[in-house]
């Protein structure tokens, strides 16, 4: 099973960039996160939707009292209102540490194993220090499915 045949190219975050290029790309792929590039095109970190969401519209509060919230809150128009301010951010504030890779040489099992030790449902490919895209969960579960015959 080669990892090729399930990788997402994708785009790189970049120095400058906003975070609607961010959203954007993400969505387009179906993907949490790209990789963050500096200036000389190395991965230095990862941008994910998760983080950027958690950081700029999820007060910490909310979090803690997440189980006992009701349906109806007030606060969601403010929510609203940052969501659209947050697009013309920069991503730079938002980067995380870079983000466990492997080649697309490594067997599917490797990634899998990979994915589960890290608690995390996609991994970028990177050989001879290129990115080359990610895979995720349902890209393994894709390449597993087309092994049964009954598909």
């Amino acid at each position: 099973m080669n990892l090729e045949q399930i990788l997402i190219p994708t785009k790189v975050a970049k120095p400058g960039m906003i975070l609607s290029e961010v959203f954007a790309e993400c969505i387009r792929a179906n993907i949490p996160g790209i990789p963050f590039c500096d200036a000389q095109g190395r991965i230095s970190g990862r941008l994910t939707l998760k983080n950027i969401l958690k950081k700029a519209c999820l007060p910490e509060y909310m979090v803690e009292l997440a189980r006992i919230l009701g349906d109806q809150l007030s606060c969601m128009e403010d929510m609203e209102a940052k969501a659209k301010q947050l697009m013309n951010n920069p991503v730079t504030p938002y980067v995380l540490e870079p983000h466990i890779s492997l080649t697309s040489d490594s067997p599917a099992v490797k990634a899998l194993a990979i994915m589960e030790q890290n608690d995390t449902s996609y991994i970028f490919v990177v050989d001879e220090g290129r990115y080359k895209g990610v895979i995720t969960i349902q890209g393994l579960a894709r390449m597993i499915t087309q092994l049964d015959d009954r598909h």
